[in-house]
């Protein structure tokens, strides 16, 4: 994602590469942010077959991706469909997140809505705890109706060090965790995935096999290339094109319920 946190799961000691059930994996959904250059929608989705965009939106309590609001009607005009993610932090609560997050996003009844909860690698302390996550889920479901997506890895939600400063959750992601009921978006980079303990019998909805970074992915740089855009995430869908629509306009299917949250920020 946006710090390139996630080819630390790959280099985890003795952890234990699990393939999910499902043998549908639809290669047509990229993540973005505001350092990506975008120079083209239509040739994203005209040449490189991409269906699904998922842009940065927020971080924290207090920052707005500068790109997000004007990209988004280009990758709708030329036909993709659009997501929005948080990058969660320490620094505000989860619920004071959740309003920024959905003030910046105004989510409508086609956009996707996901938490980057994650090691936050340019400065662990500044990590989002547990506690702040369920509560930013908390909050999205209550003003939407649904429940956001939660980007992570096995190491991270199972409580492993990570990083060089062997940095962890407190607690891990637990079977009783509203977490769990949030459909996972797995970051690995491996040519097989470990689902997190937590979401162990449900496995992943998406998964990012490839970053942008010089170490992002077994199948190298070439299968990251798409045209009309430099520097994005690739990712993997559990299922064929009719499911992926399926399934996007499913957790999207309602616009928020509690206004004054979603128009907060």
């Amino acid at each position: 994602m946006c710090l390139a946190a996630t080819p630390a799961v790959a280099r985890v000691n003795g952890s234990r590469p699990v393939a999910t059930k499902s043998r549908a994996r639809l290669d047509a959904v990229i993540d973005i942010s505001h350092s990506s250059v975008v120079k083209d929608f239509s040739l994203t989705r005209e040449k490189s077959h991409i269906l699904g965009v998922i842009h940065k939106a927020t971080e924290g309590g207090d920052w707005r991706d500068p790109a997000y609001a004007r990209r988004r009607p280009q990758a709708e005009a030329a036909g993709l469909l659009w997501g929005a993610y948080h990058f969660g932090t320490h620094q505000y609560p989860g619920a004071q997140q959740a309003a920024l997050f959905l003030a910046t996003v105004q989510p409508n009844s086609s956009t996707l809505l996901a938490l980057d909860f994650e090691l936050n690698e340019l400065n662990p302390a500044n990590s989002m705890t547990l506690r702040q996550a369920e509560d930013f889920v908390r909050a999205v479901r209550a003003a939407t109706g649904r429940y956001p997506m939660i980007y992570t890895n096995a190491a991270w939600a199972d409580g492993k060090p990570m990083g060089p400063t062997g940095h962890r959750l407190h607690s891990q992601v637990g079977p009783k965790s509203i977490l769990v009921n949030c459909p996972l978006w797995l970051g690995d980079y491996r040519s097989q995935p470990e689902v997190p303990s937590a979401w162990q019998g449900k496995g992943w909805h998406f998964w990012q096999y490839a970053g942008d970074v010089e170490d992002g992915g077994p199948r190298g740089a070439r299968v990251r290339g798409v045209w009309g855009i430099e520097s994005c995430d690739r990712n993997l869908f559990r299922g064929d094109e009719k499911a992926l629509s399926r399934f996007w306009r499913q957790e999207t299917g309602r616009p928020p319920v509690n206004k004054r949250l979603a128009q907060r920020g």
